[in-house]
């Protein structure tokens, strides 16, 4: 999904019981959702407004998959969405949730500012480093 919104148009076909880990920003994108229940879990409490039905759980990661399938399973969670955070911290729950054969909504990650350069390796990325440091580009 694009953005929030794309994932909160695409909620009400998939489950009433939400696993929404996208952090505290982008939530009011969810709370005109009425009919769904959603888990909302953040490091910091979400920003305003937030869907009517609603538990805030904040918590910091890793997580691992056994506490995430008992979560999805006290819970009674339907759908999962979390956001494409780009590492490996989200994997516990992926799993989790395909163990479940629950459905996954991902959000991507928002593109690059213009002109914003990116490297594929470390080797790369001590390259350019070193280019900064001499001034040169």
């Amino acid at each position: 999904m694009p953005d929030p919104a794309a994932a909160a148009r695409a909620l009400p076909e998939l489950g009433e019981r939400v696993f929404l880990t996208i952090g505290r920003q982008g939530v009011g994108a969810f709370a005109g959702l009425t009919r769904q229940w959603f888990l909302i879990r953040a490091i910091d409490p979400p920003e305003a407004p937030l869907p009517p039905r609603h538990e805030v759980l904040l918590a910091r990661g890793p997580f691992a998959v056994d506490e995430e399938s008992r979560l999805l399973a006290s819970r009674r969670i339907e759908v999962l969405v979390t956001k494409d955070s780009g590492g490996d911290r989200t994997e516990a729950k992926l799993v989790a949730a395909r163990a479940a054969g629950l459905p996954v909504v991902v959000i991507d990650r928002p593109p690059l500012p213009a002109g914003a350069e990116v490297v594929e390796t470390v080797a790369e990325a001590w390259e350019w480093l070193r280019a900064r440091a001499s001034g040169a580009r």
